[in-house]
């Protein structure tokens, strides 16, 4: 490790306590360390404040109230939209839809479009590292449409075998759903091209950004996806609230796939007819007070830096990969050249979940488990592995409690050196 990357990783970006209220308390005792970013991150002062303030000061429904807190919730509420557009560089705000997360987007689209654009025979391709959210979705739809699955297989390191994918484009090929970032693995997908490639074989890309927005620059532009989707809470913002962008005109064309309140022109007995995009697809009364709380969630990581985010977690993930790979018996699992800051390892003779539950005592917060990501386990011969990922608030000294606490399981269970 350089001597730059050494200071950068050292260096705080923020003032944690402060900025994140909750990594001042302690957990077991002893100091919060928070490395299960990749299940949910911690919350900033100014997103709890945001919330509050919204309940505070602003709260009403919006876009049908012709009162002025009405008509102010609602400029809040568009604002947030135009947050995320440009949090994504998506060309138009009416590309923005709000969802409850990830899962809700995914859904979306497979109920909206795939419902309307599949037909008995046609296939959707996958991939061996998805998420259950990006697989089950598809699973219905195929049981409803007569569509079938293509799997890309993944390799020893973690990457996708981009030569396999490419036999798996086909004529019948309309969907590809791929991970920007892996949350098992930490791979670093390449989007550009994998969309590059589909849309030569006539097929739609959703692209599953929940592990990438938090972590690097996402240009939807740029990439050339015809759908991408994020959680709030992986981007330091409420549960509860996320995103799917869609290409404008892939999106109005879709049908809608929730009736109700604000997502309709006339309603009557006799027929219904609905409104433009995005608000088709907005039913009901939304998050409001989450999309308040992205927006701030968006300005914070946007007045950080994304770039000087990716650039600190790099340098974690460098010195964090080499004192795992230095720990006898320690063995990651995904090792792809580009990575973001997410390490899964097994520790020969500690369960994922025994290792979990003696970091915990040492107030060390990972993730073990499958990861809801159980044909990714079964593809590498193991039931979980144990998880640290890693966020703009993390340093060196959590880096050093981990390898402590993992020093401290192998020697409560007679593994590792016997000198430790």
């Amino acid at each position: 490790m350089n001597a730059p990357a050494l200071a950068a990783s050292r260096a705080p970006l923020l003032d944690r306590g402060a900025d994140f209220p909750i990594l001042s308390r302690q957990v077991q005792g002893r100091r919060l360390v928070y490395l299960d970013n990749g299940a949910t991150t911690q919350k900033p002062a100014a997103v709890i404040d945001a919330e509050r303030q919204f309940y505070e000061q602003s709260n009403a429904n919006i876009h049908r109230g012709v009162h002025w807190l009405s008509q102010h919730a609602t400029d809040l509420y568009e604002q947030g939209r135009e947050q995320v557009r440009q949090l994504l560089n998506a060309a138009r705000h009416e590309e923005i839809v709000f969802t409850r997360g990830t899962t809700e987007a995914i859904n979306l689209v497979a109920c909206s479009w795939g419902q309307s654009a599949l037909k008995q025979g046609d296939e959707i391709v996958l991939t061996g590292m998805e998420h259950h959210s990006n697989i089950v979705p598809w699973q219905l739809l195929c049981e409803r449409s007569g569509a079938v699955l293509r799997v890309v297989p993944v390799t020893d390191s973690g990457e996708l075998d981009l030569d396999e994918y490419r036999a798996l484009l086909g004529p019948r090929t309309r969907l590809v759903c791929v991970a920007h970032i892996s949350n098992a693995l930490g791979t670093i997908n390449p989007i550009a091209e994998i969309v590059r490639l589909a849309h030569e074989a006539g097929a739609k890309v959703l692209v599953d950004g929940a592990q990438a927005v938090a972590h690097q620059a996402v240009d939807v532009q740029a990439l050339g996806c015809d759908f991408y989707v994020f959680s709030g809470h992986k981007l330091y913002g409420p549960t509860g609230i996320g995103a799917l962008y869609a290409r404008y005109d892939v999106l109005n064309g879709m049908p809608p796939w929730q009736g109700g309140g604000d997502m309709i022109h006339t309603v009557s007995f006799e027929r219904s007819t609905y409104a433009d995009v995005p608000q088709r697809f907005e039913a009901g009364t939304p998050n409001i007070a989450g999309v308040i709380g992205l927006d701030a969630a968006i300005r914070y990581v946007r007045e950080v830096g994304l770039e000087a985010i990716a650039a600190h977690e790099q340098s974690l993930l460098a010195m964090a990969t080499a004192e795992l790979q230095a720990l006898p018996g320690v063995r990651l699992i995904g090792t792809a050249a580009h990575k973001a800051g997410i390490l899964s390892f097994v520790v020969d003779g500690i369960h994922p979940h025994d290792l979990g539950t003696i970091l915990d005592m040492e107030g060390v917060a990972i993730r073990a488990g499958h990861h809801c990501a159980m044909p990714l386990m079964t593809r590498f011969g193991i039931p979980g592995t144990a998880r640290a990922s890693l966020a703009l608030y993390n340093t060196q000294e959590d880096v050093d409690a981990l390898m402590a606490g993992l020093r401290k399981a192998q020697k409560l269970f007679g593994t590792g050196r016997k000198d430790d």
